[in-house]
C-alpha cells in the first residue's frame, strides 16, 4: 500500500482517488472548492479544504510522508506550476503533475514535476486508434515505439493455433493473452488455437504491428 496527496479534484483528480481508493491505497484529498472536497470523502483516508500554492498550507500538509503527491489542477497552469514547485521544496519524494499542452509539461518539470501526464492527449489518442479500424478492442502505448493492442483474429487464422501462426518469427510480435467469452486467458501456448469469437492481446513495434493487421 502506498500513500497518495492529491491536489485538484476536478474531473480528473477526483477519478484517480477513487481508483487509487479501489486498489487499496491510502489517499488524502485537497481542493479549494467545499463542495469538491464533500464529494470525495467517501473514497478517500482524508480531504482538506485549502490553498496549494500557499507555502504555509503546504508545509502544513506533511508532503514528505507521501509516496506520490499528484498535482491534477486542470484549469489553472500558474497554480499547477506553483503547486508543484513548493511540494518538491518542501521534500515531496514523487511529484505527477497533469499538463494540458507540451510547453507547460516543459515548466512542470523545470520546476520539479518528476512526471508530467497529458489526460486529455493520452485519450484523443487512444479514441482516434480505437475507432480508425473496426478490429481494434483497446490500445495501451508503451513508449513511442511498442504498444499492446487488443484486436480481433483476422480470418486466415481462425481455427489455428498460435504455433502454426508463428507470429513471432514472422512479424516480430507476441501474443501476451487471448479473451474468450469475456475470460482473459494468459496461459497460452504454442497449441493454444484461436475462434473467431476470440481478440488477442499483442505487443509489438507499432510499424510492426499496423504491417501484420493491415491498421
Amino acid at each position: 500500500m502506498k500513500s497518495f496527496l492529491i491536489i485538484g479534484l476536478g474531473r480528473f483528480g477526483r477519478q484517480a482517488a477513487r481508483k487509487l481508493n479501489e486498489l487499496g491505497h491510502e489517499v488524502m484529498a485537497i481542493d479549494k472548492e467545499e463542495d469538491r472536497v464533500q464529494g470525495a470523502l467517501p473514497y478517500v483516508s482524508n480531504a482538506q479544504i485549502g490553498d496549494c500554492t500557499r507555502e504555509s498550507f503546504i508545509k502544513s500538509l506533511g508532503v514528505r510522508n507521501f509516496d506520490v503527491c499528484i498535482v491534477a489542477i486542470g484549469d489553472n497552469f500558474q497554480s499547477s506550476l506553483e503547486t508543484t514547485s513548493l511540494l518538491k521544496e518542501h521534500g515531496a519524494k514523487f511529484v505527477v503533475s497533469r499538463a494540458a499542452r507540451e510547453v507547460h509539461a516543459k515548466f512542470l518539470l523545470k520546476n520539479g514535476a518528476d512526471k508530467v501526464v497529458y489526460p486529455e492527449k493520452q485519450l484523443a489518442t487512444w479514441t482516434a486508434i480505437r475507432y480508425s479500424s473496426d478490429h481494434i478492442f483497446d490500445y495501451i502505448e508503451l513508449n513511442g515505439d511498442y504498444s499492446i493492442f487488443e484486436i480481433s483474429v483476422p480470418k486466415n487464422w481462425i481455427g489455428k493455433t498460435i504455433g502454426k501462426i508463428d507470429i513471432r518469427r514472422k512479424f516480430n510480435i507476441n501474443i501476451l493473452a487471448i479473451r474468450r467469452m469475456g475470460k482473459l486467458i494468459a496461459s497460452i501456448s504454442p497449441e493454444t488455437d484461436l475462434s473467431e469469437s476470440d481478440t488477442m492481446l499483442v505487443l509489438g513495434t507499432n510499424e510492426d504491428i499496423q504491417r501484420c493487421f493491415h491498421i
